[in-house]
């Protein structure tokens, strides 16, 4: 009688130092997902094998495309935000190819699909030596364009990889609960 207590207190023992286990180390998520490069609006956030500088964001009602030799007005149900940034190579020619816009819900936007008929959007070749300018374009709710974080990767999954996490910081919101200097219509038919 005394060996089976034993036997069932050393089980229940176990029981709970692997449940302890589960829940206090990091998951294998954590342990194999993206090494972050962390950096502010105006900074150079410096990855492996890229380094970008986030100069601005700008945040518009439509957008003012060039498709195929005709003029469009595109809208959303959100706003625009228009991030222009400069890209860098350091060691070796690379493609960086994904950017997500991460609000401060912790909701995650990627870049929109709608304009991948225009230059100068991910994906974006550079080499050494070569920097090149690119504007990054998220439809996102106006209340998740406050203190909300740009990441930047080469791969759509930068597992043990570099990730630049380029906080943007607050955003005043006007009367009409549009972040403040949202423009109607912005001409993306200018340079960044």
């Amino acid at each position: 009688m005394m060996r089976r207590t034993a036997n069932i207190i050393l089980l229940l023992m176990a029981v709970l130092f692997c449940y302890g286990l589960q829940i206090s180390k990091p998951h294998y998520g954590d342990l194999i997902g993206p090494i972050p490069a962390r950096g502010k609006l105006g900074d150079t956030v410096v990855g492996r094998a890229f380094e970008v500088h986030a100069e601005k964001v700008e945040f518009a009602r439509k957008l003012k495309v060039d498709q195929f030799g005709q003029q469009k007005v595109l809208t959303t149900g959100g706003v625009w935000a228009v991030v222009s940034v400069d890209f860098a190579a350091r060691s070796e020619s690379t493609v960086v190819s994904t950017a997500s816009w991460r609000g401060p819900a912790g909701l995650t936007y990627d870049q929109t699909e709608r304009l991948s008929f225009m230059n100068g959007l991910l994906p974006v070749a550079i080499d050494p030596g070569l920097p090149r300018k690119a504007r990054l374009i998220f439809e996102v709710r106006p209340d998740e364009t406050s203190n909300a974080t740009l990441l930047v990767s080469e791969k759509l999954v930068a597992a043990l990889d570099s990730q630049a996490e380029i906080a943007l910081g607050p955003v005043a919101v006007g009367a009409d609960g549009l972040p403040a200097g949202t423009v109607d219509t912005l001409d993306m038919l200018q340079s960044p």
